[in-house]
């Protein structure tokens, strides 16, 4: 498994933090898809968690970005961008 570095958790943390105060007004237009995220900001809406984490990979190759599912399960998928080895994507 990959480490993520510590701008890499805090990355996470912003977004999982940003998302939360929104979820109510998110899940009206944007339920069960998965908002991909950095600095604190949603980016992109996505269908599957797959192309989301593609799509910060091919932004952002520093690896500070997140994934967020848009649910009121508390769901944490930071960590799966950095879970999966990139070439099995």
């Amino acid at each position: 498994m990959t480490t993520i570095s510590q701008a890499q958790r805090d990355e996470i943390e912003t977004n999982y933090k940003a998302i939360s105060a929104q979820m109510d007004a998110l899940m009206l237009l944007h339920s069960r898809k998965y908002a991909l995220m950095r600095d604190g900001e949603i980016v992109e809406f996505y269908a599957n968690h797959v192309d989301a984490y593609k799509t910060g990979r091919r932004f952002y190759e520093d690896g500070r970005f997140s994934v967020q599912e848009v649910t009121k399960t508390p769901v944490d998928l930071g960590h799966f961008s950095h879970a999966v080895h990139s070439g099995s994507l």
